[in-house]
């Protein structure tokens, strides 16, 4: 059963979305399995404010992700993390990498 983990970001929708799903920057937060070679994410949405990692091929481990409009224009995410291996908590790494993901999004808010 997947895992869940929901947070709030104080930065906007677009720029955690554009960070979450660039590929130079998806290694950063992303589970191993689920980084792959650069490329982009299985499917992305970016009307929707959401994409999929995981195709199959990585031992059924797959990401969903999605982010929404916050008060004072903040982003809410929610990650959706199914984890193949057995060998770690599915619900501590949904909350690590969107930990990472909230790192990766204020570098890049600093560098721009």
């Amino acid at each position: 059963m997947p895992a869940r983990a929901v947070r709030g970001m104080s930065a906007p929708p677009e720029v955690v979305f554009n960070t979450a799903t660039d590929p130079d920057r998806a290694s950063a937060w992303l589970p191993e399995p689920l980084r792959g070679d650069g490329s982009p994410a299985a499917e992305i949405s970016g009307e929707e404010l959401r994409a999929r990692w995981g195709d199959g091929d990585a031992d059924d481990w797959s990401a969903e992700i999605r982010v929404e409009p916050a008060d004072s224009g903040g982003a809410r995410i929610q990650l959706d993390l199914a984890d193949g291996s057995g060998d770690a908590s599915p619900d501590q790494l949904a909350d690590e990498a969107l930990t990472n993901l909230a790192r990766e999004v204020a570098d890049n808010l600093q560098a721009g």
